[in-house]
């Protein structure tokens, strides 16, 4: 999915295996991944999406300068946050620690890696849709050659 504040930016769903980079749109605020191709349209990861950043990921936050390695890491889980608030960003990522980072406070220019995309399962009618783990990932190490 894509945040609200993309509607009006080309948009299309990402591929499993594809290199993105973190990109400020044309609003000139609002930052998400696009394709290295392709920098003007969006790439919407669906919450569950995991990607594999080529460094230790860096955003916007107080006295970044002053303060150490947020140490992060380099592995991080698509999600959206605040969906019951339609005023404020929604996508996200999530890290292994349980920290929470707002795409659009992801530093412009970091790449990443689609290592794996969430499955829909077909519900039974009148069911809520589920997600759940693909049985095709992509090793981090490919990510890192």
């Amino acid at each position: 999915m894509c945040d609200y504040s993309l509607h009006d930016v080309a948009s299309r769903p990402a591929r499993l295996g594809e290199a993105l980079v973190t990109t400020v749109f044309g609003t000139g605020w609002t930052r998400g991944f696009a394709s290295n191709d392709q920098r003007d349209v969006a790439v919407c990861l669906r919450p569950g999406t995991e990607l594999a950043f080529a460094n230790d990921v860096d955003w916007d936050r107080p006295f970044r300068f002053f303060r150490r390695a947020t140490g992060a890491g380099r592995l991080a889980r698509f999600r959206q946050v605040n969906v019951n608030d339609p005023f404020v960003h929604h996508d996200a990522i999530e890290f292994p620690d349980g920290r929470v980072v707002l795409l659009t406070r992801l530093t412009p220019g970091q790449r990443a890696t689609v290592v794996q995309l969430p499955v829909e399962r077909p519900a039974e009618p009148g069911a809520p849709r589920t997600t759940a783990r693909p049985a095709e990932l992509i090793s981090v190490e490919a990510c890192r050659a």
